[in-house]
């Protein structure tokens, strides 16, 4: 299973910070946007729908960033990101992402499962998301437990004029 680690493993080398401002979280939310959603698709949002989205009450971000270690790399680098939007008793995972470099070293993972425990915390009954039908994330949502419960035919259209359905999943908590 890919990012999986024993018990005795190093622990990963980035932490998760959580609670940001709006302010203070933009810019890493952007850096990791521009690198990790492929632009044939244009599903990366621009700074002002990032910062209005931000602002909005009950948003919560978690970004994932580098360790000091390895030597080359700098602390508080991002890598990934989550931003979620809490209404009454469900929450909506509006994104996720790892940059690509980082992929397959449990961050979309260890993102997803704080997003997970924060909703649990909070007495969240069902975590919503929507991702087009080719997302190669999908297999990372059905191994936390989601299962598709919605579609819409054709909703994404790429570069390429090509549609994809868009596909909502749900958590039960």
């Amino acid at each position: 299973m890919a990012g999986a680690r024993s018990p005795d493993a190093d622990p990963p080398p980035y932490q998760l910070i959580s609670g940001l401002a709006a302010e203070d979280a933009v810019g890493p939310i952007m850096q990791v946007m521009q690198a990790a959603f492929d632009p044939v698709y244009g599903e990366a949002w621009n700074h002002s729908q990032t910062r209005s989205m931000l602002a909005m009450p009950l948003t919560h971000t978690i970004v994932a960033e580098i360790l000091p270690r390895p030597p080359e790399a700098q602390p508080g680098e991002p890598i990934g990101f989550s931003m979620s939007r809490r209404i009454g008793d469900e929450e909506e995972l509006l994104l996720i992402a790892v940059i690509p470099e980082w992929r397959q070293f449990g961050a979309g993972s260890s993102l997803l499962t704080q997003v997970i425990e924060n909703a649990k915390d909070a007495g969240v009954g069902r975590i919503f998301l929507e991702m087009r039908s080719n997302n190669p994330a999908s297999h990372l949502y059905h191994k936390f437990g989601f299962t598709q419960v919605g579609l819409r035919k054709n909703y994404y259209k790429g570069a390429d004029s090509k549609l994809y359905d868009a596909l909502t999943l749900a958590l039960t908590l």
